[in-house]
């Protein structure tokens, strides 16, 4: 780990429990704040999370809106039930060419919130606690430098204290450590619980699908440098795991993230474009059939260029 990272680690990094919310009421001051949940078929949980946001961190969240991304469940209505603001993802921006994934949720809730500072958290966690939005949001008001506050946590799965994380392990965390080193010290570089300003959100792109984080990371070191950055422990975080198929689609779009972030900085010159599609098997009653996924990602520019 390169020296710069090791100070870094020691600076920026702190726990949930050193923000409790009185303190960041106090610290909250004029600065307003928006939390957004990305949701796509997440009945089972969208609610309970609403609910807690509501009831507990009610004198620091001035908007709480849920973006459904395209659930074919009631997702949108349990959701605005338990008292958040629900945008459909494809009624945003609308002149625009629909794009799919997280990336592009997370990209147009810059068009239909206002808060100075956005925490952005997974609709699919199990047993939330506030902590978990506390925990980034802390720094970032606490401290004016922070631009971007990254939540860590164990990843239990099956009974193991840190079965998951498998994508990070196997691909993020070897594609960070070899090209982007001054990154080595996040310990969840894909961590969907996460916050930055809006005026640092709103000039950087979103890639769509699951490799946001990775390019957001990326892009906002070249914005911030890695100081801007904070991180937070926020103890433990359960939510359903996904199937192998489902990783190695993920896995094949941080890939690409990366490769596109390494041509964009003049790092790699492509002989040729990189595949997307992902041929995968299956065994069925015949032998292994053969699937072959799309795993294309595309990419919004900085909402800051995009007019009205």
């Amino acid at each position: 780990m390169l020296p710069e990272v090791h100070g870094w680690l020691r600076r920026r990094t702190s726990s949930a429990g050193d923000w409790p919310v009185q303190d960041l009421v106090a610290a909250k001051g004029e600065t307003t704040v928006s939390v957004v949940l990305p949701a796509r078929d997440e009945r089972e949980t969208v609610g309970e999370i609403v609910g807690v946001i509501r009831r507990e961190l009610a004198p620091l969240v001035d908007e709480l809106v849920v973006i459904d991304s395209r659930s074919t469940d009631d997702t949108a209505r349990v959701a605005a039930r338990a008292g958040a603001r629900v945008h459909a993802q494809d009624e945003i921006l609308p002149q625009l060419k629909p794009m799919d994934g997280k990336g592009e949720a997370l990209w147009k809730s810059l068009a239909v919130t206002s808060g100075d500072v956005l925490v952005f958290a997974d609709a699919d966690i199990r047993n939330f606690r506030a902590s978990l939005i506390l925990g980034v949001l802390g720094p970032l008001l606490a401290d004016p430098s922070v631009v971007y506050t990254k939540g860590c946590y164990d990843r239990p799965l099956h009974g193991t204290p840190n079965g998951g994380g498998r994508v990070t392990e196997l691909v993020a965390r070897p594609l960070i450590n070899l090209h982007w080193p001054e990154l080595a010290g996040f310990v969840q570089p894909l961590a969907g619980e996460y916050a930055g300003r809006r005026s640092a959100l709103e000039r950087v792109p979103f890639l769509t699908g699951y490799a946001v984080e990775l390019g957001l990371l990326i892009d906002l070191l070249e914005l911030a440098g890695l100081d801007g950055f904070a991180q937070v422990d926020l103890g433990s975080r359960e939510h359903a795991p996904q199937c192998t198929e489902a990783l190695g689609r993920m896995s094949s779009q941080i890939m690409l993230a990366a490769w596109s972030r390494l041509e964009r900085q003049g790092r790699i010159t492509a002989a040729a474009a990189p595949s997307l599609r992902l041929t995968q098997f299956r065994r069925g009653p015949e032998g292994h059939e053969v699937l072959v996924r799309d795993i294309g990602i595309g990419e919004r520019p900085p909402m800051i260029t995009v007019a009205a």
